[in-house]
């Protein structure tokens, strides 16, 4: 009996540690995906402030938690199912989504610098999409359900990064990396927006502190660092976004060439970044990082300014007229 109970025991212990394995191998694999999606990340973290600029700060938090229930439903209800459907079914299906996501990726980008370089035509070009969405109920449900459908974007292609950063897991190890991803990104994207969208007011009431002690001088002094630096941070925030979704996006789409047999521009960048590492093999890693950024951001701006055109002209009045045909009498 007590040899067959140490049996037992050992086979407890040996399934045990089988499963810790798989919960590491499953917690490695995640945080890898995440990293691959962070350009997407950063660019969620840097839009999302702006869905609450010009309410009062009450409602500030509770539009940002309906924002980040809506993220979650997009990410959990109906992308993660239909990314498993795609892994099981139509797996081919994944790169060309992933290749329609880049693209995405790189318009986005581009449009801003547009916006930025040429505001009226890029306002123009706004209103010729109709972003607004008719059914909002108010001004807040308008900018909710905005940025919802923006999210809704950059989780499909966050989930579908991560899914094809773990191509050859099993089906339940990748509904639970997707599931750990999309949970564990929407946490820390809207934890991080509530944090910065707050802190100037952290840094109001720190700055009114009378106390005459060094303490006090020291948090009155960091409360108006605070007011006075974040405007400057989230300008920072949002460039770092802009050129975060450009890169990620061209090196996709280029990626995605390559897998179908285009890979000269990949390979060319490669070459490069390549000989600017040798060139300077105290700081190799970072130059070919660099060189690399580049050639994606360079692409993904080329992309860019490709595909605006092609939305203001093409896509935009067949969507207009669908969305007319489709709006009832």
């Amino acid at each position: 009996m007590s040899v067959g109970l140490i049996a037992l025991l050992d086979d407890v212990a040996a399934l045990a540690k089988v499963a810790a394995a798989s919960l590491d191998d499953i917690a490695g694999q995640a945080a890898k995906a995440g990293a691959k999606a962070a350009g997407v990340v950063i660019d969620d973290a840097a839009v999302t402030p702006r869905y609450v600029t010009g309410f009062a700060a009450a409602r500030e938090l509770p539009i940002i938690r309906k924002i980040a229930f809506g993220s979650l439903k997009n990410k959990l209800l109906i992308l993660l199912p239909v990314a498993l459907a795609l892994s099981l079914l139509v797996p081919q299906a994944i790169t060309p989504l992933l290749m329609i996501g880049g693209v995405y990726l790189c318009y986005e980008g581009v449009e801003k610098i547009y916006e930025l370089v040429v505001p009226h035509a890029a306002h123009k070009h706004e209103a010729e999409l109709g972003s607004i969405d008719p059914s909002a109920q108010s001004f807040e449900d308008q900018k909710v359900a905005s940025a919802i459908k923006t999210d809704f974007i950059l989780s499909a292609e966050i989930m579908a990064i991560t899914l094809g950063s773990v191509p050859d897991s099993g089906f339940v190890t990748q509904a639970v990396i997707l599931a750990v991803v999309g949970v564990a990104i929407t946490l820390a994207v809207y934890g991080a927006v509530a944090l910065i969208v707050k802190a100037d007011d952290l840094g109001l009431a720190m700055a009114g502190m009378t106390s005459t002690s060094p303490t006090g001088v020291l948090v009155r002094g960091t409360g108006r660092i605070l007011v006075l630096g974040m405007p400057y941070f989230l300008k920072g925030l949002g460039i770092i976004g802009t050129a975060a979704m450009i890169w990620v996006g061209g090196g996709i789409v280029m990626h995605g060439f390559e897998t179908y047999g285009f890979g000269g521009l990949s390979h060319l960048i490669d070459a490069a970044a390549e000989m600017a590492a040798h060139s300077l093999p105290a700081a190799g890693g970072a130059i070919k990082w660099l060189v690399e950024a580049t050639g994606a951001g360079l692409a993904g701006i080329a992309i860019g300014l490709l595909t605006i055109p092609a939305i203001s002209y093409c896509i935009s009045p067949i969507w207009r007229r669908f969305r007319h045909r489709a709006r009832p009498a």
